[in-house]
């Protein structure tokens, strides 16, 4: 198939979209990161730009989980 023969699908509805596709729609979830100047916690979603809103600083760091991870060694 070429380039110019493919036609992207439409999206009607992006819930009946993601219930036709088999997904559960899920919302963008809020990432918390914290600030290597002042150390304040920042929640960014995707599109927010990476500045600290206390300082202006722009390095963040992300916060380590609390879910145990555990490796299978061979």
């Amino acid at each position: 198939m070429n380039r110019e023969a493919f036609v992207p699908p439409t999206v009607q509805n992006s819930s009946s979209a993601a219930a036709v596709a088999g997904r559960a729609f899920q919302p963008t979830q809020a990432i918390t990161y914290l600030c290597a100047n002042c150390a304040a916690k920042n929640t960014l979603n995707r599109n927010d730009p990476v500045r600290c809103r206390e300082c202006g600083h722009r390095v963040l760091y992300k916060q380590r989980t609390r879910r145990m991870v555990q490796f299978e060694a061979r």
